[in-house]
């Protein structure tokens, strides 16, 4: 992240691999903020941010580095935005930065798919070229559960509108999200919308429990029991074994992960199963508990 003059909205959130962007925000929280998993946005009160303050922020931030390459507009969802917002956005970014070579930001398929193809086409034209999609799962059951307010049909629908517009998609899954229960559907259903989806980008996470295992259990309105590093192993074998991606490029290299994947998915399937059966049977080989959050 750029070291520059704007006044952040604590805490922001942005994708690894926006760890050069300038981050832009052009809302505060999430639009959904309801999911049982999530805790990034509960400090917030979702709000659009008005054009004068962006802009404004914008223009200040040129007068310092007008260079820049690559833009993350967060928060949770600027597709929440009406297109013409959106794209008077995106138009003064390009006027400000002439460097520019791609925008980002985090999508929702419900807002994806509120917006027409032609639409999504203004907005890729104009720079949006990437969006991250937290799929979290493709089991229609676990999703309710969740609280996620989508489905396997809404998400699909969402992003393959996005990819017919020609905008690129990364996509997270999140490993030990049901719990022992559900785990095996979970993973094969996980993949199942990958297959559909066929996304340029995909990673693995592992659920996590910033406020504990049993504040997540309260907001979980069914059984849950928690996958031990063995289980975690094993749902991501059965979610890979399911996978029949064409050229994803894929990576379980998040700090919650225990095991780091990288590579592609066809490609790599079998060394990715590979390195998972040695892990399972070789449990020193994954990272310490400390070493995840670093």
């Amino acid at each position: 992240m750029y070291s520059l003059p704007i006044d952040y909205d604590e805490p922001v959130f942005r994708p690894p691999s926006e760890g050069n962007s300038l981050i832009l925000q052009v809302t505060l929280g999430c639009s959904w903020n309801k999911c049982a998993f999530c805790e990034m946005y509960s400090t917030k009160k979702f709000k659009i941010r008005s054009e004068e303050e962006v802009f404004n922020e914008i223009d200040t931030v040129a007068l310092e580095n007008n260079n820049i390459r690559r833009i993350f507009l967060a928060d949770g969802d600027s597709m929440v935005l009406s297109s013409n917002k959106l794209l008077r956005i995106l138009k003064k970014l390009n006027e400000a930065f002439p460097k520019i070579q791609r925008i980002s930001a985090y999508a929702l398929p419900k807002n994806i798919n509120n917006k027409s193809v032609e639409e999504l086409k203004e907005i890729k034209e104009a720079g949006l070229k990437l969006i991250y999609v937290g799929v979290e799962t493709g089991d229609d059951e676990l999703l309710k559960i969740i609280n996620k307010g989508e489905t396997f049909n809404s998400t699909i629908d969402g992003i393959l509108k996005a990819k017919q517009a020609g905008i690129r998609s990364s996509v997270m899954i999140l490993t030990g999200l049901g719990g022992k229960k559900y785990s095996n559907q979970h993973a094969i259903n996980s993949a199942e919308i990958l297959n559909k989806i066929q996304p340029e980008f995909a990673s693995c996470l592992v659920l996590s429990f910033p406020f504990g295992v049993k504040h997540y259990k309260k907001r979980f309105p069914d059984e849950f029991i928690e996958l031990n590093k063995e289980g975690l192993l094993k749902e991501l074998k059965t979610f890979i074994e399911h996978t029949e991606l064409d050229s994803t490029v894929f990576r379980s290299d998040h700090a919650s992960n225990y095991l780091i994947l990288k590579g592609g998915l066809s490609r790599d399937k079998d060394k990715f199963l590979k390195q998972i059966d040695y892990a399972i049977e070789n449990p020193r080989s994954l990272r310490k508990e400390w070493m995840r959050g670093l």
